[in-house]
């Protein structure tokens, strides 16, 4: 009796070392590498983490604690080699109403659920439904948050200051307010680093760029003694750790937040998973190892003071571009940053933003891939269509909103395609000449029709119009075997159509079900539209004999007068 219990133990452990650091993630031979790509996102998402924490209510030290705190355990536990983790764009827009209606503490408890639930995820092996997402919502998405990333960079480089909570609002307000008032620093320094490092990785791939030139902006910018926008004051110090208050009254509401906060935090981290894999050679992520480390890093990083974080697209294509191997990137990238809040904050705080907004236009322009983005636009309409929506509704609406409505609507374009796939077609048993045996059987008034493909309920309709038409015989074989798919929608039809035919004194006879779907026709009442319960066969051949003696019958009673159907169903009953 304790047998079942050792193996749900061992199971249980199995599943728990799976998602333990693995020695194979780390590698010496990349170490420079990955310490100078650490660098390089670091310079990126210092400034970042601290606007996130800012615009998200709770503050830049929250801001700023996410990116090393998360940053370091999503890295050792997640399931990619090369993704970046902190506090997001799209994050802080769930949080704004939650820090409004719970202040602060809701936030960091709403973080410590919402771990709990990634957790949950990754040990349900929920990561692992990522590989139904389809390429062209891959592709649109990963070019939606490449435009993204491009106009948020605008003000920046523009060297203006305009608010905006949508991105397109934000990008046109920073071109008028720059219109208004033209100025050539910030726009000269952007275009000169985006264009450095694109040029540089075109000619030399791991030579990091980014770093030397963002360092020689910055002194020239010092040396100049130019007005350019500089990331400005760093805290020097960080928030002691402790354990968030849980207003109980409000546990309710805050579950609800929690669930939103773990599916934005899951897909985002595994579509940016998705996309860096993209970007990688070879590189392939764990869905149910990231899972993991995401649940982990937002477990703890609020009992420091954090809020929930994510993978982030921007700055994992950054660590990529600038040449990161292992996770030791994302690692370093976190602890740089410590050392950047409690050394270096105040030369941190000289680098020009318009320097990073070259960075990041750069990153954006090599996120996308042409000949990627043409291949499924022409591989079909579909994919065509939707890789455009799914990307204009990126931009236009978030990322969730987009990835749903790409999702609805490649599964309509899918279902579509499944259903004319689906068969209807009068077609004879053996081989030879079809077209001699099809008129055989239909001179002796028996149409034998053979379901091919999936009958539900994108195709059902059109089956039902195209059976119900059937005239001139009294007879219908339906041969299942080559159906390969029915559901509760299909089998109505089906009934429906079975009664229509028997309301018309057509007999319908039904050969080789598959067993599997016997148990949705009888619940939907296939079976009962039947003449009589005898008329399910399983072989073709069985069912076709039987035909011609009901047609046989038929004619012999018509000729004699009798009631045709009571002697047809003593026949049944003795067959």
């Amino acid at each position: 009796m304790t047998y079942p219990s050792t193996v749900s133990k061992v199971d249980i452990r199995s599943r728990a070392l799976r998602f333990a650091p693995r020695r194979s993630d780390w590698s010496r031979a990349t170490i420079g590498r990955d310490l100078s790509a650490g660098l390089m996102v670091a310079l990126v998402a210092l400034p970042l983490a601290l606007g996130f924490g800012v615009a998200s209510g709770v503050g830049a030290a929250a801001g700023i604690t996410t990116a090393i705190v998360a940053g370091i355990l999503a890295a050792v536990f997640g399931g990619s080699n090369v993704q970046v983790s902190g506090p997001t764009g799209a994050m802080t827009v769930v949080l704004i109403p939650i820090v409004a209606d719970h202040g602060a503490d809701g936030v960091l408890v709403v973080g410590v659920l919402a771990g709990l639930m990634l957790l949950l995820l990754a040990f349900t092996g929920a990561g692992r439904a990522m590989k139904y997402m389809p390429l062209p919502v891959v592709e649109g998405f990963t070019a939606g948050i490449a435009v993204i990333i491009g106009l948020q960079q605008l003000p920046a480089a523009l060297g203006v200051d305009v608010d905006g909570e949508k991105v397109l609002g934000l990008a046109w307000g920073a071109i008028k307010a720059w219109l208004d008032a033209p100025g050539w620093q910030a726009p000269v320094m952007t275009l000169a680093v985006a264009a450095g490092i694109v040029v540089a990785a075109r000619v030399r791939s791991g030579f990091p760029a980014a770093l030397v030139l963002v360092a020689a902006a910055t002194a020239i910018n010092m040396l100049a003694d130019s007005n350019l926008k500089t990331i400005g004051y760093i805290p020097s110090t960080l928030p002691a750790p402790r354990l968030p208050h849980i207003p109980w009254e409000h546990l309710d509401s805050l579950l609800l937040a929690a669930v939103a906060v773990a599916a934005l935090g899951a897909l985002e981290s595994l579509l940016s998973a998705t996309v860096a894999d993209a970007m990688t050679v070879g590189d392939r992520h764990d869905p149910d190892r990231e899972l993991f480390g995401q649940g982990v890093a937002n477990v703890v990083a609020p009992l420091f003071g954090g809020i929930p974080a994510t993978a982030a697209i921007a700055r994992t294509a950054v660590n990529v571009r600038a040449g990161a191997g292992t996770r030791l990137a994302a690692v370093f990238h976190s602890l740089l940053l410590l050392v950047a809040v409690l050394v270096a904050a105040r030369w941190v705080g000289e680098i020009p933003l318009a320097a990073l907004a070259g960075v990041l236009i750069a990153t954006a322009i090599q996120m996308i891939h042409p000949r990627n983005l043409r291949s499924v636009m022409r591989a079909t309409k579909g994919d065509g269509v939707t890789l455009l929506i799914t990307a204009v509704a990126t931009v236009v609406f978030d990322l969730v909103v987009a990835v749903l409505i790409g999702l609805v609507i490649a599964g309509f374009f899918a279902l579509r395609d499944t259903a004319r796939t689906a068969v209807l077609e009068a077609a004879p048993l053996e081989t030879g000449d079809h077209r001699d045996k099809e008129r055989e059987l239909l001179d002796e008034h028996i149409a034998a029709f053979r379901l091919e493909g999936p009958l539900f309920f994108g195709a059902a309709h059109d089956f039902l119009l195209e059976l119900a038409d059937v005239s001139s015989v009294k007879v219908v074989v339906l041969r299942m075997r080559y159906l390969t798919t029915i559901d509760a929608t299909g089998a109505q039809m089906l009934a429906d159509t079975i009664g229509h035919l028997e309301r018309r004194s057509t007999t319908v006879l039904l050969a080789a079900t598959k067993t599997e779907h016997v148990p949705v026709l009888r619940e939907l009442g296939v079976f009962d539209q039947l003449a009589h319960e005898n008329h399910v066969f399983d072989d073709t051949l069985d069912a076709i004999a039987h035909a011609r003696l009901h047609v046989s019958r038929i004619q012999h009673e018509e000729s004699d007068g009798a009631p045709a159907a009571s002697q047809s169903n003593q026949q049944d009953e003795q067959h």
